[in-house]
């Protein structure tokens, strides 16, 4: 059995703050459950082009509003607390908060926590 809680991640290694997000990796690829969960924060205002080629992203809005779009298609969908998207086709979008969001992120394969996104806004393979 595995717990944790999110103030044992605060101020680690696994704790990612950007300019205009943050990144709370709660479980990683050492966890062994084949994915990755992060309590993510993503700011007021913010635009993050992101487009992650070698992982499946779930995501659950509990705070906050905003937009994704689908870079291919340009479809916008709004986002608010109880909205779930999902990446399931590695798609190339843009996350826009209207207001602090905050999402919870589940990545299969799971992340090692080192990842730093590319100038594509992707993630190495794990």
């Amino acid at each position: 059995m595995i717990v944790k809680g999110l103030g044992s991640v605060i101020g680690t290694d696994d704790h990612l703050v950007g300019d205009n997000f943050e990144s709370r990796r709660i479980l990683l690829a050492r966890d062994g459950l084949g994915y990755s969960l992060h309590d993510t924060i993503v700011e007021a205002g913010s635009e993050l082009h992101l487009h992650y080629k070698n992982h499946v992203e779930s995501n659950y809005v509990i705070e906050g509003e905003g937009t994704v779009e689908n870079v291919e298609t340009g479809e916008v969908h709004d986002l608010s607390p109880g909205t779930v998207y999902v990446l399931d086709n590695n798609e190339a979008h843009v996350l826009r908060g209207k207001t602090r969001m905050r999402i919870v992120c589940v990545f299969t394969p799971a992340l090692s926590g080192k990842e730093k996104h590319d100038a594509d806004g992707s993630y190495e393979a794990s």
